[in-house]
């Protein structure tokens, strides 16, 4: 049995720079961005620290490594069978989807969102020049699917493009392999490009199937690009390393077009940890999962005793919980309340689109007492 992984003190926590930690006072308890509150897994630690050590914190070399762990990565977590050859780095995945976005959409064109959503999806559209089409998830008693009608109707209106989030954030939500294969179907009907966000696939809970989007059927991979990283599973977001995934000849020309310079932005020391990770890093991964599958089951417990109107289905992968506190009285924006009152810090629901009302983001990539803190004095303020 896999011994759950522990969290850092808090005393600890508090000495990090990062924005987690940064951003608020020091009464603060911060559950919102998505940074995670445990040491670096030890080849990622010895890695990093060997490249200080000889000063290797140069630019990035033309060839390495990387795309043959990942595929090592791929195959092992996933049975996906990935070719390095169709592996590019770049700096992180909203650059990465960026690039995807302009080199698929011509300023003005639309591209399906579907909210709730990470608040990028949005943000990108000013960048890219493109239009978001709000399509949102479906909801029936806490379990949320894609609205595959909505999507075709927006493909047939003249969408050319559509940001799907796989597992999706904020809902933890693995998308089912018929779901993906259905989207890419109907992709293909339209001549239409899907670019999956795959950053929290790692982080499947144990006994969930997490299904790449480009491994599930031909079309997918006709119509699919990927764009993945280990920052978020093993903590790595300011090493600056993502990277892009075709399994086609048109999308892997696609990629290589993308210009050299998004390339050159990838870190080297992204390169290093995320290699270490893909290579070495599995044992840790899987001490993290099962301190996040315990953490989702404490979440549903402390909810239930100290915030009974709160709303919360465990979702199937990451360690992001979507709460609706909607019954709970804490009204449109209820991070903002919380903050305030409790001085607990979360994402706001409206972050992620209409209907993230009455909702919060609750990172529980944490410790337990971290999080039975927070959500008791979430809960006195429920009460106040």
């Amino acid at each position: 049995m896999t011994t759950p992984l522990d969290a850092l003190p808090l005393d600890v926590l508090r000495t990090r720079t990062s924005t987690k930690w940064a951003t608020h006072d020091a009464d603060v308890l911060p559950l919102f961005v998505a940074e995670t509150d445990f040491a670096l897994a030890e080849p990622i630690e010895r890695v990093l620290a060997e490249a200080l050590r000889v000063g290797d914190t140069g630019y990035v070399p033309p060839r390495t490594r990387y795309p043959e762990a990942f595929a090592g990565f791929a195959a092992r977590r996933f049975g996906w069978d990935v070719d390095p050859a169709d592996v590019r780095t770049t700096c992180d995945v909203m650059m990465g989807v960026a690039e995807l976005v302009r080199a698929v959409a011509a300023p003005g064109d639309r591209v399906v969102v579907t909210p709730p959503v990470y608040p990028p999806f949005f943000m990108v559209h000013d960048e890219a020049h493109t239009q978001a089409v709000e399509v949102p998830l479906l909801e029936e008693g806490g379990v949320w699917r894609l609205d595959l009608g909505g999507i075709e109707r927006a493909f047939a209106d003249g969408a050319v493009a559509m940001l799907l989030c796989n597992p999706h954030n904020p809902t933890g939500t693995a998308h089912s392999a018929a779901d993906l294969a259905e989207l890419a179907r109907i992709a293909e009907r339209h001549g239409a490009t899907v670019i999956s966000d795959e950053i929290h696939a790692p982080l499947g809970m144990p006994g969930t199937e997490i299904t790449p989007f480009l491994s599930v059927s031909p079309e997918a991979a006709e119509v699919g690009v990927a764009v993945l990283s280990a920052s978020k599973a093993f903590n790595l977001a300011g090493l600056k390393c993502a990277h892009m995934v075709s399994a086609s000849p048109a999308k892997r020309e696609l990629v290589r077009a993308i210009p050299a310079e998004v390339e050159w932005r990838t870190g080297l020391f992204g390169i290093r940890a995320g290699i270490a990770a893909f290579e070495e890093g599995d044992a840790w991964l899987d001490a993290l999962i099962a301190r996040l599958a315990l953490n989702q089951r404490l979440l549903v417990d402390l909810l239930a005793e100290h915030v009974p109107g709160a709303r919360y289905t465990p979702g199937d992968a990451g360690f992001l919980a979507w709460v609706d506190l909607a019954g709970a009285g804490f009204g449109h924006d209820a991070a903002a309340r919380i903050l305030a009152g409790a001085r607990v810090a979360l994402n706001p629901g409206p972050s992620f689109g209409a209907p993230g009302a009455g909702h919060v983001r609750i990172n529980y990539g944490t410790g337990p007492e971290i999080l039975t803190e927070a959500v008791r004095r979430i809960g006195r303020v429920a009460s106040s």
